[in-house]
Order: structure tokens, then sequence, then C-alpha cells
């Protein structure tokens, strides 16, 4: 959630910079509707005051024998007069609270303008596979392999599902070891979030109002007080310190979680994006920090490098990529996507997302880090990053490293998570 006092200071500023994601519209009936606000909320004030002032001289004028029957009828007409005014300021309230609610955040300065297009290659790390044979996709060769069984996992759960078989099971258990060990060893704490979550939870995140209708819902009628499946694990964590003041020294809080993660993912699913590339519902550990905003840089660098070192260490193919300002999701300030080499796509896909939601989330759920040299609280910044997805990064290490003979050869990093295994055959 953006800053009102900066909207009030500099329209124009934020205005430019909320462009930059394709933002089109202005502040002149926020700032109006503010400005009412802010006087009617001064009226109410005065109006209370006098009404506690007069209040307290009754047993004054009690005492001194003087009629109070003209004061409570007084009393009676702040009243009114005071419910009337709070009546238009819990509409202006409501008006104000949900306009900036549904601003996206604002980018960094250094982020250019616009979408895809504008997204910016800053790595590229290793080279493309060359095949001396026929190269098969990932579909064909987890069919052949026995890992993966589409259509029983398409006759449980429908379009955008899998099930993992075998040595199947264990190459994705094998990976999240990995990526568990890894974190582990970095410091970072282990989480196992619920995986249903209230809606406080997605607006703390910046995901509603807006992305709403993109998860999984139980049913309930007033989706304020129901429970929705979570997206991705950052959509707990950035909120495990909602409404709390933390101790500055305890910055920056290093979190992980594994979870399953559960998306809508609307649109169709082209022959392009058979088997694993999109999914309803697939694996992920997520690393989050909570950040001092002196160091959020600092954080962030760091996590990049967390995700781009995992996909390196695995062997692969891969590019880091700047994303423009558009391209950035609503909630974030900036974002490195790491992108694997798929072969038989031609393509990079993203595996792991990397972000800076600065104090956009903070100001969203309350929360704040006590400043040691003022002692006055302030909004700490949040960033997270997948660390990593596997329904990617399986069909990237079958397609890169598969052999003429149909054997996939295993990343030395996984090999002593499936007994020493040094191909799948």
């Amino acid at each position: 959630m953006l800053d009102i006092n900066l909207i009030r200071r500099d329209p124009e500023f934020v205005q430019k910079a909320l462009s930059k994601k394709g933002w089109q519209g202005n502040f002149d009936t926020l700032l109006e509707n503010d400005a009412n606000r802010r006087s009617l909320q001064s009226q109410s004030d005065n109006l209370k005051a006098k009404r506690n002032s007069v209040s307290a001289s009754i047993p004054k004028l009690k005492k001194e024998g003087k009629p109070v029957e003209p004061i409570f009828a007084e009393m009676r007409a702040l009243g009114e007069e005071i419910a009337q005014i709070d009546a238009k300021l819990s509409v202006l309230d409501t008006e104000i609270k949900g306009f900036i609610a549904a601003l996206p955040n604002m980018p960094d300065d250094d982020l250019l303008p616009g979408e895809k297009e504008n997204n910016e290659v800053i790595k590229v790390v290793g080279k493309k596979p060359e095949f001396n044979f026929k190269a098969k996709n990932h579909y064909d060769l987890c069919v052949d392999l026995g890992i993966i069984d589409y259509e029983r996992g398409v006759k449980l759960g429908g379009a955008g599902f899998w099930i993992y078989k075998g040595l199947g099971a264990r190459l994705e258990w094998a990976i999240l070891n990995y990526f568990i060990d890894t974190h582990l060893s970095d410091g970072y704490e282990f989480i196992l979030p619920p995986h249903m979550l209230n809606y406080q939870a997605g607006f703390g995140a910046g995901q509603f109002p807006k992305f709403q209708d993109d998860v999984y819902w139980l049913e309930n009628e007033d989706r304020t007080k129901g429970s929705f499946m979570l997206p991705t694990a950052e959509t707990a964590l950035v909120n495990m310190y909602s409404n709390e003041i933390i101790d500055e020294d305890k910055l920056p809080i290093k979190l992980f979680a594994y979870t399953p993660c559960y998306r809508k993912e609307a649109g169709s699913y082209g022959s392009e994006e058979r088997g694993m590339i999109r999914g309803h519902q697939f694996n992920k550990v997520e690393m989050v920090q909570i950040a001092n905003p002196n160091n959020s840089k600092e954080s962030f660098e760091e996590l990049v490098n967390k995700a781009s070192s995992l996909v390196e260490r695995l062997g692969l193919h891969f590019r880091i990529s700047k994303l423009a300002a558009g391209d950035c999701s609503a909630s974030m300030a900036r974002t490195y996507d790491v992108e694997v080499w798929i072969p038989s796509m031609n393509i990079y896909k993203e595996v792991s997302s990397v972000s800076n939601a600065n104090d956009y989330q903070a100001r969203r759920n309350m929360t704040r880090y006590r400043n040691s040299q003022t002692g006055k609280p302030e909004f700490v910044h949040t960033l997270n990053g997948s660390g990593l997805a596997t329904s990617r990064l399986i069909p990237a290490i079958v397609e890169q490293f598969q052999n003429e003979d149909g054997s996939v050869t295993v990343p030395e990093v996984l090999r002593k998570y499936l007994g020493s295994l040094e191909k799948i055959q």
C-alpha cells in the first residue's frame, strides 16, 4: 500500500511512477476526498472536545443548583451532529482506503517502463546443450522413463495435474531436499505454514482485492471471512509478523518454506505447454526476508544470488532477467527472474522470481521495526524469491541432461538424495 502522505506531497511524481506499470489514472478525487475527510475529522474532534467539556461542567452546575436541562438538550444536539459527521467520515474512509488498496506498488527508479519487451537480460550462465542425436521433449522423456503419469493425473484432477511416480517422485523429493539443505546451511529458518489462509493474508501480501479471483476459495459467501488455498508460501511468510513491532537488531529475518502451490492458471494448455510447464498444483520452496529498509538492496542481491546458485549447481543453462516495471507484479518494486532453458520449446522459462516490495506489503499488514536511533516504529521492507519451484526444473533437467539411449543423467548435487544414482533409465 502506498503512503498517502507521499501522494499528498507530490501526486504528479507518484502518477508518473505508476504510469511505468501501465496505471492510468489521477488522484484528483482521492485528494478531494482526503481534504474533505480531514476537514470533517477536525470538525468531529472539535465537537467531541466541546461535548466532553460541557459534560464535565454538569456536576458543578448541579452542585450550584443551576438548571442542567438546557445543557442536556445541547448535548443531544451535539451528539446528533457528531453522528452525522462520523457517518460521512466512515463513507470517505472506505472510499479512500479502497482506492489506495487497489493502487500497484511504485517501481524502483531504474526500471524501464513497459512490459516484457523491455525486460533486460543481465546474466547468462552456461551454454545451451547441443545434441548429436534426435532429442526428445520432457513429456515423452518422462513418460518413456515411467517417472511421470500425466494421463492418470488428468483422470484424478483434470487438466493441469500430473502424478510423480517411482524415480520421478524420488527425483522431485531430492530436488526439494537439496533446496532445504542449502537454505538451512545459509542460516534461514524453516517454516511449514498453513495451506489455507484468511483474507487478511491475501490483502497483506498485496494480492487482494485485485487478484482475489485468481486463487482457489473454500466455499463462503463472504470472502473477507473465508479461506483460500495459498498460491505461494510468500503469502503466508510476509504476514507472519503482521501487526507486530520487531526489534531492529532482529533484522533481517530470513525464512523459507516448502509448500505445494495452488493456482488457477487461467488460459488454455497448448501443445507447447504439455507436461509440467503450467499446472494448478506444484511444489515450491520459497525464501523471504524481512529487512531494515537501509539494507534491503543487499537482501535483494543475496536472494538473487541464492536462487541463481541453486540452478547453477544443478548444472543447468539459464539466464537472469531484470523485469521492466510493467512486467513486475502489482505488489513489487523490482523483480529479477531466473529463467531456465527448455530445449524442446526453444525458450527460457522462469523458475524463480526474486522481488523487493519495499514497504508496500508492510504498510498493508502493519509489520514494523523499532528504530534504535529514534525509538519510533517504522515499516520494514519485505523481499521474496523462489528457491525454487520444481515444475519447470524437472523438464529442464530431463531435457538438458538426456542421453542418446533415452536415459537422463542425474545432476551431481542430487545424487546423495537418490542413493548415489547416476542415471535414470
